[in-house]
């Protein structure tokens, strides 16, 4: 399920390398929320895993996917209008 997940994030940062977006910005809040993640986590004895920070990154992409996807399509349905 991650691996599959990885493979869509990593192929939209491709399509959305030019300029910032969304995308970018998901990517950046992904790697500070997964340190911080990580970092409680590790305080409280849980250790500290990088596959957290990962998993964190993955889901910061996609969201940032589904904010560039749904950006597009409002501007698409506006000029429709």
């Amino acid at each position: 399920m991650w691996t599959f997940l990885s493979i869509i994030a990593a192929i939209s940062l491709i399509i959305f390398y030019r300029g910032p977006n969304a995308v970018w910005g998901g990517i950046t809040l992904g790697v500070i929320g997964g340190l911080i993640t990580t970092i409680v986590s590790s305080h409280i004895g849980r250790g500290f895993h990088w596959s957290t920070v990962g998993k964190v990154i993955v889901v910061g992409v996609l969201l940032g996917l589904g904010a560039e996807i749904l950006g597009k399509l409002f501007d698409r349905m506006k000029n429709k209008l």
